[in-house]
């Protein structure tokens, strides 16, 4: 990999993400092969790379790609997920080599890199699954990475890695995290996270314009203001941006001419599926992925407001005090829930995700990025009760001093008419998780009567009955 004459990695993709990320490469001293399907795609991006074309090697075939590259190669895929990778990996098995590795930065289903990863490991080949959060401009000046696979095969492009990566206070934000899928499935959950954080924000503005009237300006600049404090995240401070945004055609503020219809790429729903299949709870981006699938419904909800027209939709008159309170209790509510799930996925999986470095990682360069992040990842490095965020003493004190707020948010905008499922699933979960005795034996009783399904007693004993049928015959 010394040699002039041969390039230090590979990059198949020259789509936004994987032109961004070549160029980073390129910029922190990588010399990178770069091949795309199509050859005018390749050209353009060569033309625009500038300087940085001198450490940029066009090349026309995957058979040039791997002349140009010195074994044991090192490719990273930037292609759409799905049958896009199975395909482009079919097209370079021909011409890989034991040794060589495969790096998919796509938002891959993890199951998906499971797969990969063991079929290319029978040919001796390391398959790397890599998350890359930050868009583009992420990809091109610092993302936040995630990457599970062979650790052989991680620490030869680790220092490649770690050169592109974003920082914080001079740690790159980028880990090797587990076996196979372990870091798409890190990315899958940050997405989720993200889904979350996004609905929350919403709810908050939505409460802030239509249940207290007040003006985009006025609440830009409350944004601001939290981006400040507690709330510090890349979400907010975007939103307040968007805010201030002016449309050219109306003079009016830009949100007001979007239609309110917000799409989805998968990776929500699929931290919804891990979740169930785990057992495990996420209500606060079930929520937030549903909300989603609701905006797109535009002809129902029109109806709907037909059908059921609102009172107003107005809220009692809340302080931005509380609003601030209750969207950093939720926030943290959401984060919990997605730490959650990480830890029960690295048991089901055997992973064993370093969740602290996880919250490390994140804290730089991703889209959830937050001053959050920091208290999240001291306090899963102190070993909080039953593994739980919520329940460490730093960020149980934050809730015990917010929930009031929360309550208070989520009730007024409930009383107004207002949606805000996210606010009110993360109240949800908190409530029954600090609820020591539920309702659930209900339920269990009723399992059994209609299904003789059985239940445990609280004295002892599984698979017990209920008297709900008298004695059994022969009793």
């Amino acid at each position: 990999m010394d040699d002039a004459d041969t390039q230090h990695i590979g990059l198949v993709g020259l789509g936004t993400m994987g032109a961004a990320l070549a160029l980073n490469m390129a910029e922190k001293g990588a010399s990178v092969v770069v091949y795309n399907r199509s050859g005018d795609v390749t050209s353009t991006f060569m033309a625009d790379a500038g300087a940085l074309a001198d450490r940029l090697t066009p090349a026309d075939s995957p058979a040039a790609l791997f002349a140009a590259l010195a074994p044991p190669r090192a490719i990273v895929l930037m292609v759409t997920a799905g049958a896009a990778v199975d395909a482009v990996i079919e097209g370079l098995l021909p011409h890989l080599d034991r040794g060589d590795a495969i790096i998919d930065g796509g938002n891959a289903d993890f199951h998906d890199t499971r797969r990969r990863e063991s079929a290319l490991a029978e040919k001796g080949i390391a398959f790397l699954g890599m998350g890359v959060s930050g868009g583009e401009e992420g990809a091109r000046h610092g993302p936040s990475i995630m990457v599970g696979g062979s650790a052989g095969a991680y620490d030869r492009i680790a220092p490649v890695l770690e050169a592109i990566a974003a920082r914080y206070k001079d740690d790159p934000c980028v880990a090797h995290l587990g076996s196979d899928g372990a870091g798409h499935f890190v990315k899958t959950v940050h997405n989720g996270i993200e889904y979350a954080d996004m609905q929350l924000i919403a709810e908050i503005y939505g409460i802030l314009r239509y249940g207290q009237g007040r003006g985009v300006d006025d609440i830009a600049e409350l944004f601001e203001a939290w981006n400040f404090g507690p709330l510090q995240s890349y979400l907010v401070e975007i939103t307040a941006k968007i805010l201030r945004a002016v449309d050219p055609l109306t003079g009016g503020p830009v949100v007001d001419v979007i239609v309110d219809s917000a799409g989805q790429k998968g990776t929500g729903r699929w931290t919804l599926i891990e979740a169930l299949r785990l057992g495990q709870s996420a209500s606060t981006i079930e929520a937030a992925v549903g909300a989603r699938s609701w905006s797109a419904l535009r002809a129902a909800r029109t109806a709907g407001a037909g059908l059921f027209p609102a009172d107003g939709m107005r809220c009692h008159p809340l302080l931005d005090t509380d609003l601030e309170a209750a969207f950093l209790a939720a926030r943290i509510v959401a984060y919990g829930q997605g730490f959650q799930l990480l830890r029960a996925a690295s048991d089901e999986y055997g992973w064993n995700i370093n969740q602290p470095r996880v919250a490390e990682i994140w804290r730089a360069g991703c889209i959830i990025r937050s001053a959050l992040l920091d208290e999240i990842a001291h306090a899963l490095r102190d070993d909080p009760p039953e593994g739980l965020v919520i329940f460490s003493p730093v960020l149980a004190a934050r809730l015990t001093e917010s929930l009031p707020a929360l309550r208070r948010v989520a009730s007024s905008a409930l009383a107004g008419g207002l949606p805000a499922p996210a606010l009110a699933s993360a109240l949800g979960y908190f409530d029954t998780m600090r609820t020591a005795r539920g309702t659930t034996d209900l339920i269990q009783a009723q399992r059994d009567f209609f299904g003789a399904h059985g239940f445990e007693r609280l004295d002892g004993g599984e698979g017990r009955h209920g008297p709900w049928h008298g004695p059994k015959a022969g009793a």
